[in-house]
Order: C-alpha cells, then sequence, then structure tokens
C-alpha cells in the first residue's frame, strides 16, 4: 500500500484538479497531516489511514485541548472531505464521518440560536477578571455564575444576598422572585468587593450591591460597555446575555435537569427554556452517548 504521504500528496493534487482555491488546499492538505501525526503519535497501523474510532477519538483530542468549536468543525469539514476522497479511491471501506451528525453545536435550537462562550473562553475571560477592579470581577462572576439579566443585575440590592445561606434573591420579569445558590467563588469576591471598594465609594450608603463613580447604582450600559471592552482584549465580543446562555447552556452539559435549569433562569416557562436549549441538550447526550 502507498504511504500515507504519497496518499495525502494524491489527495492535494485531486484538491487541486478540482479547482479548488489555494487557501483551501492548504488548510485542508494541513489538516489532514495533523490527524495523520495525532495517528502516528497513537501508534497506529501505518496502513490504516481512517476509521471511525479514530475520527471520535481525534475530535475528542482537540476538544480537550481547548480548540475553539469553529477550528474543531473546520477540521472536521477537512476530515470529511478527505474520507470522501479516501472512499471514492477505494482506500476506506465506508465513509465515517457524517457532518449533519458530527458537527459540534453549541446552545442551538429549533427556531433560534443563542451565543456561548466555550470552555477556552470562559477560562480566559476569568483570567481577565484577576487584572479587573473587584466591583468588575463580582459582575462578571455574577452574571457567569448565576445567570441573571443585566437588568436584574444592576437593580440587586445588599439586601438581597444571604451570605449565610449562600442565596441571591432576584426579582425578574413580572416581579416576580426567585433563589439562586452562589458558589463560593462569588461569595468570596462579593465578600472582597464589600470590604474594599465598596466601603471607599462616596456611594457606600447605597442601598445597592453596585454603585459607581457617579451613581449610587450602576447603569445596565456601563456593563455592556465594560465587557465589550473585556472582548475586545480578548478577541471576542461578549455581551450580558451571552454570559446568562453560557450559564444556561453549561448547566445541561453538566446534566442537570431542564426544568431546573428554567427555574435558576427565571424563564416564564419552560417551553422558553426548551426554545432556546433543547436541541443542544439533545445533542450532548446523543455525543456523550457516541464517544462511550
Amino acid at each position: 500500500m502507498e504511504t500515507k504521504i504519497i496518499i495525502i500528496e494524491r489527495f492535494e493534487q485531486w484538491l487541486v484538479e478540482e479547482g479548488k482555491a489555494e487557501k483551501t488546499v492548504e488548510s485542508y492538505v494541513n489538516d489532514v497531516r495533523k490527524f495523520s501525526e495525532y495517528l502516528a503519535e497513537k501508534d497506529v497501523d501505518s496502513e490504516v489511514l481512517l476509521t471511525r474510532f479514530l475520527f471520535t477519538n481525534y475530535m475528542r483530542h482537540l476538544e480537550q485541548q481547548g480548540m475553539a468549536v469553529a477550528t474543531i468543525n473546520k477540521k472536521m469539514n477537512s476530515l470529511k472531505v478527505y474520507n470522501d476522497w479516501l472512499y471514492h479511491e477505494q482506500l476506506v471501506a465506508s465513509v465515517f464521518i457524517h457532518l449533519k451528525k458530527d458537527k459540534v453545536v453549541i446552545a442551538s435550537g429549533s427556531e433560534n440560536e443563542v451565543s456561548v462562550l466555550d470552555d477556552t473562553q470562559v477560562e480566559q475571560f476569568l483570567f481577565q477578571l484577576e487584572k479587573e477592579s473587584q466591583r468588575n470581577k463580582l459582575i462578571g462572576y455574577l452574571l457567569l455564575y448565576t445567570g441573571i439579566r443585566v437588568s436584574e443585575l444592576v437593580h440587586i440590592q445588599r439586601t438581597d444576598i444571604d451570605q449565610l445561606t449562600a442565596q441571591l434573591t432576584v426579582k425578574g420579569k413580572g416581579g416576580k422572585l426567585r433563589e439562586i445558590p452562589m458558589r463560593k467563588d462569588v461569595l468570596e469576591a462579593l465578600k472582597q468587593y464589600l470590604q474594599g471598594e465598596r466601603v471607599t465609594s462616596k456611594f457606600s450608603d447605597s442601598p445597592y450591591l453596585l454603585v459607581s463613580q457617579r451613581s449610587e447604582k450602576l447603569h445596565r450600559d456601563a456593563v455592556r460597555r465594560w465587557l465589550e471592552c473585556v472582548g475586545k482584549q480578548l478577541g471576542t465580543h461578549i455581551h450580558p446575555h451571552m454570559l446568562r446562555h453560557t450559564f444556561c447552556t453549561r448547566l445541561l452539559k453538566n446534566g442537570v435537569e431542564l426544568s431546573t435549569v428554567s427555574r435558576l433562569a427565571g424563564h416564564a416557562n419552560l417551553n422558553m427554556t426548551v426554545k432556546y436549549y433543547i436541541n443542544t441538550s439533545k445533542e450532548e447526550k446523543k455525543n456523550a452517548v457516541d464517544r462511550l
């Protein structure tokens, strides 16, 4: 059998003959070579070009490396083209890759799509928060780890937080109250802010938790502008609702029941949660089984 190097060269020539753009050819071939290098690292038989098992394990490897979803899907597309060509050339027995089935999807709904931060971006966001003021760090933690709306965030009063029970009481749409548990790191960020910047503020007597230099209550636009600045530093667009969607999506990925996510998010009914997140839930569960 031909060596993998020769086979990849043949694949490259075929792409050129098919009229693919130079950059496209370069991208496809580079992705295939990276896959081939992965097989060599795993000491896979040199005559084995591609199997379903090897493909799914490679995708899992890329995810574990923290690679962005868009990048993983691009590599998946390259390998799909490679797989089709190998099958056409009778170098493999079957087409193992199916984009509709295998494409990594985040928070897509039957009618709506929402933007979320992937795990790598969440980590980058958290590292950035360490460089921010105590107030802004708390804002980031509250949005990411409680899923509250920005309108709910700026209306939080100090009396809405019970540090003893680690509970935040939020007044949502229609005046409906809901309780959200607070993680230890959120409580720590809260403590640092209340004992630090909040004490020295000229609005230290304000009933509202978050104050600005000019007002006893932080304005939602200030939060949006700050997140836009953070996003530019991280190379991605970030807005308050993205962090809310990220909160819900991460809960579902970790196996939290849809009804619980709905209550924590303060959705009017379960259908609202389903509208945005049920397809993600189905996909994640299916992928979990496929990866066994």
